[in-house]
C-alpha cells in the first residue's frame, strides 16, 4: 500500500515540476538578413549567453530561409547572432509575450576590416609528405571564405583547376578523384563538387606514383579528398545556365541534403553541344610520285540528358552505407564533307571527288555504385571498405557515305554502315587499413574487374540499286577481360622518416573472338607490381619523397579489334589481336620547398618501358593503314618543375614545366626503329582579383615538337582566358570563358618512310562560352559541363 502511495505521489511530483517547466520555458524566434543584398543569411550562429558570466546557455543556426527558433527555461540572457565575414551583434532589450520573444527581421552587415585581415590570423593550409603521397591541410585560410571544393583543389601543388571546372595533376588530365578513399559519382563532373565546401574538407591527399594498395594499371594520379565526421548537415546546390559557340548549352541542377543520418545527392542535366573539326590529310607515294589530297570538315553533335541521385546513410558514427546511380542519353549527329584530289607523278590531276557522310546515332549510358566503409574507433586509420561499382555504354549507329565524281575518273559509290557497340564494366573492391601504432600500420585487399565488350559492325555497298554486305568489312568482334588482384603493404612513419613497401599480385584472363571468321585470341598471364616509397623531413619547409612502382598497360578494346571504320578509306587504323601489355618501372624522386606565399615543387622521374605498343604505318598506292605493334623499349628521364606564387592578394601564378629524354629501341619486320628524343610542356596560368568581385585568368599552354617511331609531330601553343563574376556575396557567379583564343591549337603530324609520306592536319578552333550559375545554401554557384562525352 505505501509502495502505490510513493508512486502516485512520484507522479504528482513529475506532473507539477513538467507544468512549471513548461510555463517557464521562453520561445525566441526571428530571421536574419544580410544588411546590403538584403538576402537571407543561412547557417548564422545563434547563442543565448548568460548576461553576467557570458557563457553560452544553448543556441543553433539559421536555416535556409535565415529563421530561427531557439526555447529555453533561462531568464538572465542576451543573444547574441554571428556569421564569418559579418558583424556580431548582441540584443539585450526584447519584449516578451505570452512566453515568446520575437525578435523580427535582424539585419547582420559585413565587416570589411574582418575579411581583409582574416588570411593573415587564420590557421595556414599547407602541405606534408606522407609517404606515397603529399596532404594538403585545409586551413581557415581558405575554409573560412566560404569557397567550394574546386577553389580548395587550386591551392593544392601540382593540382590546376581551370575556370570551367576541369581538374589537372602535373598538367594531365585523367585524374581520378576520390571522396574519403572511394569512388563517387559526384567526383564524375567538377560542377557536382560544388556541393562540397571548404569548411567540410579535412584535408586533401595527392597520390602522383601509386603503392600496391591501387590498381597497377597505369593512371596520371589519384586525389583523395577527406571530408570531416561532423560536417553533415545543410542543404548545398547550384542551378546554372550556359550558352556558346559553336553550339554548347546546357540547363543543370545540383543538390545535396545533408542531416545526421543522410547525405543525399542529384545532379539534373540537359543541352546540346557542336564539335567541328578541319582536317587535311597529304599521301604521297615516293615510288610512283603520286600524291593524294584531302581536305574538308567534320562535326559530332549532340544532345544530352543527365540524372544523377544518390545517398550516404551513416548507420552511425562508424558506419557509412552509399547507393548512387546515374543515367545518361546522348542523342548524336554526325554529318561531314571531304574534297579528295588524286594527283599522277608529273603534279597533274587525274581525279576530284567529294564524299560526304551522314550518321546518327543513340548512346545510352548507366553507372552506378554500392559503398560500405566501416571505421573502427580504437584508430581514426583503421578501417574497412567494399566498393562495388558498375557502368554500361551503348551505341547504335548508323551512317550513309556517298562519293560523288568531280573531275575525271569515276569515283561515284555509295556505301551504308551499321554498328551495334555494348560495353559493361563492373569492379568488386576490399581494402582493409590497420594501424598497430602511431607508426606502424598494415593495408590489404583484393580487386576483382570485369570488361565485357561487343561491337558489331556491318558496311554494305549500293549495287545495281540494292545494298549488298560486304564480307570482308563486316564482323561481330567480342571482347572480355577479367582481373583479379590482390594487395599487401606495410608502412613506418616516424617524426622525420618513413618507409611503406607493398606488393600487388594480378592475374589477367582476356578472351577475344571474331565471330564470322571464328578467329579466337585468348590470354592468360599473372604478374607481381611492387611498390616502395620513403620520405624525410629535412625541415618544417623541405621535404623529400622517393617511389618506385611497377605498372602496367593492357591493350584496350580498340587496339585489339582489326575491323576498321571506312570513314576514310585513304587512311585506315586497325587494332591487333596479338597484342601483348606493355609493362613499366616507375621511378620518381620529388622535394617541396614551403616558403612564405610560394610552394615549389621539383621532381626528377625515370620510366623504363617493355614491350611498347606503337602504331606503325604501311602505305600501298595511296593508302596507309596504321596498326599497333609491340616495338622494342622505352626509357625515359625527366624533370618536372611546379609553383603557385602570389606576389599580392589579387595575383597568382601557376607554373608547370615538364622535360624529358627518351631513348626508343627496338625492331619490326627486320626494320630497325632505334632513336633518340626529347620534349618539353610548360602552362603558365595567371589569376587576378580585380575589383568589383571579378576574376580573370590567362592560360598559356605549350608542347614541344617530338620524334615519334616513323616520323615527328609538331609543337602546339594556344591560349585560353576566363572570366568570372560574383554577385550575391558569391551565390550568383557570371562566367566567360574563351577556349584557344586564336585557333592556333593544331595538331600536325608527319610519317616519313623511304616509300611514302603521310602528312595530317586536324584542329577544333575557338569556343566561346557565357554562363550564369547560382548557388544556394552553404554551396558555392558552380558551372555545371553537362558529364563526360564519349
Amino acid at each position: 500500500m505505501g509502495l502505490k502511495k510513493s508512486n502516485t505521489f512520484l507522479v504528482q511530483s513529475l506532473i507539477v515540476l513538467f507544468g512549471l517547466a513548461m510555463q517557464a520555458q521562453t520561445k525566441i524566434k526571428g530571421t536574419v538578413f544580410e544588411q546590403k543584398s538584403k538576402q537571407p543569411l543561412a547557417y548564422a550562429t545563434v547563442i543565448l549567453a548568460d548576461k553576467d558570466t557570458h557563457t553560452p546557455i544553448s543556441g543553433t543556426t539559421t536555416d535556409e530561409d535565415g529563421s530561427f527558433v531557439l526555447e529555453t527555461t533561462a531568464s538572465n540572457f542576451y543573444i547574441k547572432l554571428s556569421f564569418i565575414g559579418f558583424v556580431s551583434k548582441s540584443i539585450k532589450d526584447f519584449k516578451t509575450v505570452n512566453h515568446t520573444i520575437d525578435l523580427g527581421k535582424i539585419m547582420l552587415s559585413e565587416d570589411t576590416e574582418q575579411l581583409e585581415q582574416v588570411l593573415v590570423q587564420a590557421e595556414v593550409s599547407r602541405t606534408q609528405f606522407k609517404l606515397d603521397k603529399r596532404v594538403f591541410n585545409v586551413g581557415k585560410d581558405i575554409a573560412s571564405t566560404g569557397a567550394s571544393a574546386l577553389d580548395v583543389l587550386n591551392n593544392v601543388p601540382s593540382v590546376n583547376v581551370d575556370i570551367e571546372g576541369a581538374i589537372s595533376l602535373r598538367g594531365n588530365s585523367g585524374v581520378q578523384v576520390l571522396i574519403n578513399g572511394k569512388p563517387s559519382i559526384l567526383t564524375e563532373d567538377g560542377g557536382a563538387l560544388g556541393s562540397i565546401t571548404a569548411d567540410m574538407i579535412e584535408n586533401i591527399e595527392v597520390i602522383t606514383n601509386p603503392s600496391a594498395k591501387y590498381d597497377a594499371e597505369g593512371t596520371s594520379g589519384i586525389i583523395n579528398i577527406i571530408i570531416k565526421k561532423e560536417e553533415r548537415k545543410g542543404i548545398n546546390g547550384s542551378v546554372s545556365l550556359n550558352t556558346g559557340v559553336p553550339d554548347n548549352h546546357s540547363i543543370g541542377l545540383s543538390l545535396n541534403r545533408r542531416s545526421e543520418k543522410f547525405n543525399l545527392f542529384t545532379q539534373l542535366g540537359l543541352g546540346r553541344r557542336s564539335y567541328p573539326r578541319d582536317s587535311d590529310n597529304v599521301n604521297t607515294d615516293t615510288d610512283s610520285a603520286t600524291e593524294l589530297i584531302s581536305t574538308g570538315r567534320d562535326y559530332r553533335n549532340e544532345k544530352f540528358y543527365n540524372i544523377t541521385l544518390g545517398t550516404d546513410y551513416y548507420i552511425n558514427s562508424n558506419n557509412v552505407l552509399t547507393l548512387s546511380g546515374n543515367y545518361a542519353y546522348e542523342v548524336e549527329d554526325q554529318p561531314s564533307s571531304y574534297n579528295y584530289k588524286q594527283y599522277e607523278e608529273n603534279g597533274v590531276l587525274q581525279s576530284e571527288w567529294n564524299r560526304s557522310e551522314s550518321t546518327e546515332a543513340t548512346n545510352p549510358k548507366w553507372q552506378y555504385e554500392l559503398v560500405y566503409k566501416r571505421d573502427f574507433k580504437d584508430h581514426e586509420d583503421h578501417d574497412l571498405l567494399f566498393s562495388a561499382t558498375g557502368n554500361s555504354f551503348a551505341k547504335d549507329a548508323n551512317s550513309n557515305f556517298n562519293d560523288l565524281t568531280v573531275f575525271g575518273d569515276d569515283n561515284d559509290a555509295t556505301q551504308r554502315t551499321r554498328t551495334n557497340f555494348a560495353e559493361d564494366n563492373f569492379t568488386f573492391k576490399l581494402d582493409y587499413t590497420k594501424p598497430f601504432s602511431e607508426q606502424w600500420g598494415i593495408e590489404t585487399g583484393a580487386q576483382y574487374v570485369i570488361n565485357d565488350v561487343s561491337n558489331d559492325y556491318e558496311v554494305e555497298d549500293l549495287v545495281s540499286g540494292n545494298f549488298v554486305s560486304d564480307p570482308g568489312l563486316t564482323n561481330v568482334f567480342n571482347y572480355d577481360q577479367k582481373v583479379l588482384g590482390a594487395y599487401f603493404s606495410a608502412s613506418y612513419e616516424g617524426e622525420k622518416w618513413g618507409l611503406k613497401g607493398g606488393l600487388r599480385l594480378e592475374q589477367t584472363d582476356l578472351n577475344t573472338l571474331l565471330e564470322n571468321t571464328n578467329e579466337k585470341g585468348d590470354q592468360n598471364y599473372t604478374n607481381l607490381f611492387p611498390s616502395v616509397h620513403t620520405s624525410y623531413k629535412l625541415s618544417d619547409v623541405m621535404s623529400l619523397q622517393a617511389g618506385y612502382s611497377k605498372r602496367i598497360y593492357r591493350p584496350r578494346m580498340w587496339d585489339l579489334n582489326p575491323f576498321f571504320n571506312i570513314r576514310n578509306s585513304y587512311s585506315i587504323r586497325q587494332g591487333n589481336p596479338n597484342l601483348m601489355p606493355e609493362f613499366t618501372d616507375s621511378y620518381e624522386l620529388t622535394t617541396i620547398f614551403d616558403i612564405g606565399k610560394t610552394s615549389l615543387n621539383f621532381g626528377m622521374y625515370h620510366r623504363y618501358t617493355t614491350d611498347v605498343i606503337e602504331r606503325i604505318t604501311t602505305a600501298v598506292n595511296n593508302v596507309s593503314t596504321s596498326r599497333p605493334e609491340n616495338i622494342g623499349t622505352s626509357s625515359t628521364l625527366g624533370v618536372e618543375f611546379n609553383t603557385k606564387y602570389s606576389p599580392t592578394n589579387w595575383l597568382t601564378f601557376n607554373v608547370d614545366f615538364n622535360y624529358n629524354n627518351f631513348t626508343r629501341e627496338g625492331s619490326y619486320e627486320d626494320e630497325p626503329f632505334d632513336f633518340k628524343g626529347d620534349q618539353w610542356t610548360s602552362k603558365l596560368m595567371a589569376k587576378f582579383k580585380l575589383p568589383a568581385n571579378i576574376d580573370f585568368e590567362a592560360t598559356g599552354n605549350y608542347q614541344s615538337e617530338y620524334k615519334t617511331v616513323q616520323g615527328s609531330t609538331s609543337d602546339i601553343a594556344f591560349l585560353d582566358l576566363g572570366l568570372r563574376k560574383k554577385i550575391l556575396n558569391g551565390k550568383g557567379v557570371f562566367s566567360f570563358g574563351v577556349r584557344d583564343l586564336f585557333a592556333s591549337r593544331t595538331f600536325e603530324s608527319y610519317t616519313l618512310e623511304d616509300s611514302f609520306t603521310n602528312y595530317s592536319k586536324s584542329k577544333r578552333g575557338r569556343f566561346v562560352t557565357l554562363g550564369f550559375s547560382y548557388g544556394f545554401g552553404k554551396g558555392e554557384a558552380m558551372e555545371y559541363v553537362g558529364g563526360k562525352r564519349r
